[in-house]
């Protein structure tokens, strides 16, 4: 009774009813069909099953009648084929769509990629850039180099300005000195002169 009510209950998710199938591992199944559908692409495979098949054919027409066991017609290898064929074609298109799959999955991976080295090489392309204006506005090696000749230049005109300037003024300084000594004797000559008053006075003396 219990049971029941809580099998009634709305509240409670009501269990699955019917035949149940075995779960499958999806990932070992795939690589099992894809093992056996690229075996069944290979020469070896078609090799070994012309070999069967050619033996098969040999031994139930050559064969003792009571050993054949699949006489002509071939009834029974035409039901071993189709059997074959049946299950090859689906595990063949399993590979496929698991090779598909991981195409898929490469393709996004490469797009992806893709877009972020797209994504890098605009960003790289926008930081050369930008290198390449402010590399405009630095000063380059012959430009500093022009202008320390310049410098250069204007510090041996400055120097020689002043050598000539120093020269100048030695120059000039005997020539200062000369004109200080006439001036002296001028004043001495002067100072002999009649007109002093010394010489009036002695002259007022004795007359």
């Amino acid at each position: 009774m219990t049971e029941q009510r809580r099998a009634e209950r709305l509240d409670l998710p009501r269990e699955p009813r019917g035949f149940k199938l075995p779960r499958v591992d999806q990932e070992t199944f795939g690589r099992w069909a894809e093992g056996i559908a690229r075996g069944m692409g290979t020469a070896n495979f078609i090799v070994y099953m012309t070999l069967v098949i050619s033996a098969w054919f040999l031994w139930n027409t050559l064969a003792p009648a009571g050993m054949r066991f699949d006489p002509y017609t071939f009834t029974f290898l035409t039901l071993v084929l189709s059997i074959q064929a049946s299950y090859a074609a689906p595990l063949i298109l399993l590979a496929q769509n698991r090779q598909a799959d991981r195409d898929r999955v490469g393709m996004e991976e490469d797009r992806r990629r893709a877009t972020m080295q797209k994504a890098d090489t605009e960003y790289l392309a926008r930081e050369i850039a930008a290198l390449r204006i402010a590399l405009g506005e630095v000063a380059t090696r012959d430009f500093v180099r022009s202008e320390l000749t310049r410098l250069a230049e204007e510090m041996d005109e400055a120097a020689q300005r002043r050598q000539r300037l120093e020269r100048r003024h030695r120059d000039d300084q005997p020539a200062r000195a000369s004109v200080d000594g006439l001036d002296e004797p001028r004043d001495e000559v002067d100072g002999d002169q009649p007109g002093d008053g010394r010489h009036d006075t002695a002259s007022s003396r004795h007359p």
